[in-house]
């Protein structure tokens, strides 16, 4: 996935977004991540450099920003790295500054699912902008002239959702709940996501768990198609 750098005069309003989809996803997360994003969100408003796409902050500046110790200092960017919220360009050694890269990729990962929770608007923007990273969208246009069914009409959806929730409530919660059912035919499963986004990482990272999930209510499933 090609993510070009955020300067220009057309780009402030994408760095609201991103900063917008940081917070996001740390206020669905747990109270560890809504900390580590909440810091992470004054680092990049104070001290990013969007030019270079980096930011190379001392420890002792770090601690001072985040009203914390240094030894707190290096558990965050531990974590944070762990987790490629963030990426490390340069190590700091001999008296040298490290400099990290936001792991954008991971934070679209992390908020998509909550992106319409913001509003339609920022949900299309950013969907728009992950399609422009090069992601492949669905651009498969069908015309059901039975006229498209809907979660109340589909109780077979329904039972699926059920047992993926009950086999993993946090993976169902984040990538699951927000799919809906549209068709049933010639043994595709169509379903609709939010955005792209959610539609894409269904596919690559889930594709599996949902097939296995639907068959026992889909008999002969052979494929699964999401649309946005």
């Amino acid at each position: 996935m090609n993510l070009r750098r955020l300067t220009g005069p057309q780009t402030g309003s994408q760095k609201y977004d991103l900063l917008t989809a940081m917070a996001v996803a740390g206020l669905n997360g747990k109270s560890g991540l809504q900390t580590s994003m909440l810091r992470l969100v004054v680092l990049v408003t104070a001290r990013y450099n969007w030019k270079l796409d980096e930011f190379s902050v001392g420890q002792r500046d770090l601690a001072r920003m985040w009203s914390v110790d240094q030894r707190t200092v290096k558990r965050e960017i531990k974590r944070l790295v762990d987790s490629k919220i963030l990426l490390q360009l340069r190590a700091g050694v001999r008296g040298r500054v490290a400099a990290y890269r936001l792991g954008r990729q991971e934070i679209y990962r992390l908020s998509a699912p909550h992106w319409e929770r913001v509003g339609p608007d920022f949900s299309a923007r950013m969907d728009e902008q992950y399609v422009a990273m090069g992601a492949q969208k669905e651009t498969v246009v069908r015309v059901d002239f039975r006229g498209k069914s809907s979660d109340d009409d589909a109780p077979q959806w329904h039972r699926v959702k059920a047992r993926l929730a009950e086999t993993d409530p946090v993976v169902h919660s984040s990538w699951f709940a927000s799919l809906r059912f549209i068709d049933h035919d010639n043994n595709v499963l169509h379903l609709q996501a939010p955005s792209s986004f959610v539609a894409q990482y269904v596919l690559t990272h889930h594709l599996q768990r949902l097939q296995e999930a639907a068959s026992p209510d889909f008999p002969g499933l052979q494929r699964i198609r999401i649309t946005t």
